[in-house]
């Protein structure tokens, strides 16, 4: 339909002009009347500027700038997201047991970091937590060696630990806050009565102090923030107890014992049956599992520098299986239990029954049960050589 008046298309003398609505530029063009040319009216007529036409702001001086931040120094940036810093070793698969003589004041947590950071390993973990107190042997595992954690753990434990009498604290040693004295002192003869009674399997009492859940909380961390804890007496096998030296006012004992006894808590109850009350004011483990100080070696000699000088302070992983069976595999036995999958044992050397490591030209393969001649895996090892290559 056209309209009376206009007619489409451009007219001379007339220029277009842009209405923007929403984003949308609309062109509009008045064709003139026959014989009349057309002026836009007033409120028609616009002005284009463009932003990038006009004068850039006046930019105040830096003094006058709030907020100015200055660049601190640092470490150059990474030249790509992700890449490795030049100073940082990239992480490699190492496995075998590192026995550390821990010293007094590092945390296992931080002992088993420090390992782990000097061997460049990716996975790193120990058998049984050492108090900072104490000092001794605690076993480190690296890499495959954390799946034999669980045999260093549930091994016999071998302890030198010295009691102070006369004060009982609520952390059961030095640190803790006096909670009942006395000013009785036991003999030798006395203390060496009264070990007979924590021989054997007996009922203990964790510490307060403890790192046992509860409802998913560390007894120590209720005891730090002033809840009274009540711990049950669990049982505990403690195999030997022994005094090793004598003074007015402390002991020396060594103790043979299993997985669980707490050396605070016998202390503890040592002094409350003798009746002068007792606290560890000194703790050495000496012995776990297989390992021994004789096997250890402290954090200052090891290398800082060169992990590969590390590796000779490395135990195999199969140490950890001290007093398990084991049995010699074929190669397509091993690639199977390396599967999951059981396999048949035979021969006339053979284990029938019972828990079994398997060996594939001397490298350990895997750990597991055997139930009527078939080794059932339930962990499984990959530490290279024959048993991983498929022919």
């Amino acid at each position: 339909m056209m309209i009376p008046g206009l007619r489409p298309g451009p007219a001379k003398g007339v220029t277009p002009f842009e209405s923007r609505t929403a984003g949308t530029a609309l062109t509009h063009f008045f064709g003139p009347r026959p014989g009349r040319e057309v002026v836009a009216p007033l409120h028609e007529r616009t002005v284009t500027v463009l932003i990038n036409d006009l004068p850039p702001p006046e930019r105040p001086a830096a003094a006058e700038m709030p907020f100015t931040r200055e660049r601190r120094p640092g470490p150059e940036r990474r030249s790509q997201r992700g890449a490795p810093r030049p100073d940082r070793p990239r992480k490699r698969d190492v496995s075998g047991w590192v026995i550390l003589d821990k010293g007094v004041g590092m945390t296992s947590t931080h002992a088993v970091a420090v390992v782990k950071r000097l061997f460049n390993a990716k996975k790193a973990g120990h058998a049984g937590t050492l108090d900072p107190l104490a000092s001794g042997i605690l076993p480190i595992a690296l890499g495959e060696a954390t799946k034999t954690v669980p045999f260093v753990m549930d091994g016999r434990k071998a302890y030198r630990f010295t009691v102070a009498w006369g004060t009982e604290t609520d952390t059961d040693d030095g640190e803790g806050r006096p909670v009942a004295t006395s000013e009785a002192r036991p003999t030798r003869e006395a203390v060496e009565a009264a070990l007979p009674n924590f021989l054997g399997a007996i009922e203990q009492v964790p510490p307060r102090y403890s790192a046992i859940k509860i409802q998913g909380e560390r007894a120590y961390d209720l005891a730090r923030d002033g809840e009274v804890v009540e711990l049950a007496a669990r049982p505990v096998q403690i195999d030997r107890l022994a005094v090793v030296e004598h003074e007015a006012d402390h002991t020396v004992i060594e103790a043979e014992c299993g997985k669980g006894t707490y050396v605070r808590a016998l202390a503890r109850d040592l002094g409350r049956l003798l009746g002068c009350y007792g606290h560890v004011s000194a703790l050495r483990r000496t012995r776990v599992g297989p390992f021994t100080e004789a096997d250890s070696c402290a954090v200052d000699t090891l290398d800082a520098e060169n992990a590969e000088a590390n590796l000779s302070r490395l135990h195999p992983v199969e140490t950890a299986l001290d007093g398990v069976p084991s049995t010699a595999v074929s190669r397509d036995m091993a690639l199977r239990l390396m599967r999951g999958q059981s396999v048949i044992l035979r021969g006339r050397d053979a284990p029938v029954g019972g828990k079994v490591f398997a060996t594939c030209g001397g490298i350990l393969v895997a750990v597991g049960d055997v139930e009527r001649g078939e080794l059932v895996p339930h962990r499984v090892f990959h530490l290279g050589g024959a048993a991983n290559r498929p022919s």
